[in-house]
C-alpha cells in the first residue's frame, strides 16, 4: 500500500476505525429530507463526530466548507429509484475526477448476486487499478443483493467482504447479518477493515445495537446514511454512533451520552 493511501485512510477514519456518513442518496432519490440543505446536514453530522462524509462529485463545493476538517469520499456509481433495475449501478465519476473534487478516498457500490453483477466487477477492478495509481484508497460497498438473494445471509455477505478484498480494495462496506455471532463470519472473511451499511431507520436503540453487534464481531465502523442524516437531531445521532464506534460505549450509555432519550 502507497503511503499516499495509508494517508488518505487516515483522513476518513479515526485510528483504524470509521464513522462514513454516506449523501449521495439524491442521485437515486432526489433531494429528500436531509439533503435539500446539505450544507446544515454536513455540518450537523460533523460536529457530531463522523469521520467523513461521502456524495457524488457534483456536491463536493457543497462539502468542503462545511465539513469542520472531516474526510471526503467520492462515490463513483449510482442509479435511480425510478430507473428500470435500482441494481443496475453505473459509473458517474473517475479516479482523477475524484481527486479534482478534493476526494481523500473514492466509493463504488456492487450487487453481489445481482444480474448485472458482472459489469459491477469490471468496473471495481479498474476502479482499484486507477485508484492505486495516486494512492487513493477504496471504498467497495459489496453487498449481497439480486432476485433470490438472502440480504442478511452471513455466508452471502461474507463472499461479498471478500469479493472487495479480492478484486483490490482497501475498505469494504456491506448488509449487517443481523447478530454479532453470524457476523464473525464476515469479519473472518476478509482481512480488510469491514464497515456495516445503514439501511432503513429502524430507531436510535436498534440502529445503535447493529453498530454494537457489529462492532462486538470484529468490524472496523460503519456507513450509516439516512439513520443519521434524516434523524431530528444528525449531530446527536452522529455522537451515538461516534460513541459506540469510537468509544466503545454499550448503546445505552451512547444514546445517553449523546442526549437521545432511551426507548422503553
Amino acid at each position: 500500500m502507497h503511503a499516499g493511501t495509508h494517508a488518505r485512510l487516515d483522513r476518513i477514519g479515526t485510528d483504524g476505525r470509521y464513522l462514513v456518513v454516506p449523501m449521495d442518496h439524491g442521485l437515486t432519490l432526489g433531494a429528500v429530507a436531509g439533503l435539500a440543505d446539505i450544507e446544515s446536514t454536513i455540518d450537523a453530522v460533523t460536529r457530531g463526530g463522523a469521520d467523513s462524509i461521502l456524495t457524488q462529485k457534483g456536491i463536493a463545493p457543497r462539502v468542503h466548507p462545511n465539513s469542520n476538517g472531516a474526510g471526503y469520499i467520492v462515490h463513483l456509481n449510482g442509479s435511480t429509484a425510478d430507473g428500470p433495475d435500482t441494481n443496475d449501478k453505473r459509473l458517474t465519476g473517475t479516479v482523477e475526477g475524484a481527486i479534482r473534487a478534493g476526494a481523500d478516498a473514492v466509493s463504488l457500490h456492487l450487487n453481489v448476486g445481482s444480474e448485472t453483477e458482472p459489469n459491477q466487477i469490471e468496473d471495481l477492478a479498474r476502479l482499484t487499478e486507477q485508484a492505486t495509481e495516486y494512492g487513493v484508497p477504496v471504498l467497495a460497498m459489496t453487498y449481497a443483493r439480486g432476485p433470490g438473494v438472502d440480504e442478511a445471509d452471513p455466508e452471502r455477505l461474507a463472499h461479498a467482504a471478500r469479493l472487495g478484498e479480492e478484486l483490490g480494495a482497501d475498505l469494504i462496506k456491506t448488509g449487517y447479518s443481523g447478530d454479532a455471532e453470524s457476523f464473525e463470519r464476515v469479519t473472518g472473511a476478509t482481512r480488510l477493515p469491514v464497515l456495516i451499511a445503514g439501511g432503513d431507520p429502524a430507531g436510535d436503540r436498534a440502529s445503535l445495537e447493529a453498530v454494537r453487534g457489529a462492532m462486538d464481531a470484529g468490524a472496523a465502523g460503519v456507513s450509516m446514511g439516512r439513520t443519521v442524516f434524516q434523524h431530528d437531531d444528525p449531530e446527536a445521532m452522529a455522537r451515538a454512533v461516534s460513541g459506540v464506534v469510537h468509544d466503545d460505549l454499550p448503546t445505552e450509555e451512547a444514546l445517553d451520552r449523546a442526549g437521545l432519550a432511551v426507548e422503553a
